[in-house]
């Protein structure tokens, strides 16, 4: 059960500052530890929601904004905001949280800023954990924005319910964003910046590839919505998308395979973060073992818990 000082995921200042050093934790620790923690107490799942997309077309500005009018609807929001980590000390600048700063105002609103750390996925370390530590406060729904992803990486798919994929006009050959392997994996495209010139013909380009292209759910088209933070153009068409996903989900996905999803996901995660800690700690000489014997030997590191 979330704990009694937040009721309805509305956080008291305690309970705020918890959550926050739960997450630094779990952001931090190492897989080892994860493996040895206890396990945590079931709880109901807060819906999920993951924004992604290239660097720069506008995600933390829009999850602000759509955060702040579902808190004043009434919608605690808890909002994970990942940013990309420098390759040299591991932390980030956390500007996600600066461009969030009148959303994260609300009570209703918890957010957290975290850097990407070792992870390649476009999310951070134990994210899987964090946002379970995050679903214990009773949240009405988890928010989650990945770092500026490219063509390839799509696992955010495997931890939220709605996956909303933001595209940019005038960043390019637009064909050249449809090779991207995400795209396959959205179940919300939202043109962002949609009053810029060129925005038209991206979502038309957009609407038609999901149109002529392979179905992917069953009794889902991916609607593609032109969005202007600055106007307010298109957010409560944006609104009312993710409301019809949500009714999609209910019907179509049972909560043990939600389960799986995410329990695969998290064994996938701890074994190659676990491969690289073994991968760490071999000497120079190891590596001159016949290949047998030293993938013998990594196999017997991970093995131990």
């Amino acid at each position: 059960m979330p704990p009694t000082d937040t009721p309805n995921g509305v956080l008291d200042a305690s309970a705020r500052r918890r959550l926050a050093r739960e997450i630094s934790r779990l952001a931090t620790a190492s897989a080892h530890s994860v493996l040895r923690a206890p396990p945590t107490s079931a709880v109901p799942p807060a819906r999920r929601i993951g924004f992604t997309g290239p660097p720069g077309v506008g995600k933390s500005t829009l999850v602000g904004k759509l955060v702040e009018r579902r808190a004043a609807a009434g919608t605690s929001v808890g909002v994970l905001a990942i940013d990309p980590a420098s390759p040299y000390s591991k932390g980030a600048i956390l500007g996600d949280r600066i461009r969030m700063d009148q959303a994260s105002a609300d009570p209703r609103v918890f957010m957290r800023s975290v850097s990407s750390r070792d992870s390649q996925d476009g999310m951070c370390n134990n994210v899987a954990d964090i946002l379970c530590a995050m679903e214990v406060h009773g949240f009405d729904e988890i928010v989650m924005e990945t770092v500026g992803v490219g063509q390839a990486e799509h696992a955010v798919k495997a931890l939220v319910d709605t996956v909303v994929l933001l595209m940019q006009p005038e960043t390019g050959d637009a064909i050249q964003a449809l090779k991207a392997g995400i795209l396959e994996v959205a179940d919300i495209i939202v043109v962002s910046k949609s009053d810029l010139h060129g925005a038209p013909k991206m979502r038309e380009v957009l609407a038609s590839t999901v149109r002529f292209g392979a179905q992917r759910a069953v009794n889902w088209t991916v609607p593609v919505i032109g969005v202007s933070v600055e106007t307010g153009k298109g957010l409560d068409e944006l609104e009312a998308a993710l409301t019809a996903h949500a009714g999609w989900v209910a019907s179509h996905r049972t909560p043990a395979e939600t389960a799986r999803r995410r329990a695969t996901y998290r064994v996938q995660d701890l074994v190659l973060r676990r491969l690289e800690d073994q991968l760490a700690t071999l000497s120079p000489d190891d590596y001159d073992l016949p290949l047998p014997e030293l993938y013998q030997r990594v196999l017997t590191g991970l093995a131990q818990i």
